[in-house]
C-alpha cells in the first residue's frame, strides 16, 4: 500500500516540478505561454468600456489533455 502511495506522491511532485519550470520559462518570455488563450475558437468581445473573453477552445484542449493524462495514470496504477 505504501509503495503505491509513494509512487503517486513522486509522480505529483514531478508534475509540480515540470509545471514550475514551465511557469518560470513563461515569465521570462513575456509572461504568457504563446498559444494558450489565443487559439481559434476562443471568444473575445470588445466594446468601448467592456471586454468579454471566454477561452472555449483552450478549455476544451486542456480538458482533453487532462483526461488523457488521468486515463493513462489510471491504466498504469490499475495493473499493479
Amino acid at each position: 500500500m505504501f509503495q503505491s502511495v509513494g509512487k503517486i506522491l513522486m509522480l505529483f511532485g514531478a508534475l509540480l516540478f515540470i509545471f514550475g519550470v514551465i511557469f518560470l520559462i513563461a515569465d521570462k518570455i513575456g509572461g504568457k505561454v504563446p498559444f494558450i488563450g489565443r487559439l481559434p475558437g476562443d471568444i473575445l468581445i470588445q466594446k468601448r468600456n467592456f471586454t468579454f473573453y471566454f477561452p472555449l477552445t483552450t478549455s476544451i484542449l486542456v480538458s482533453i489533455i487532462l483526461t488523457l493524462i488521468l486515463w493513462i495514470l489510471s491504466f498504469i496504477f490499475r495493473r499493479h
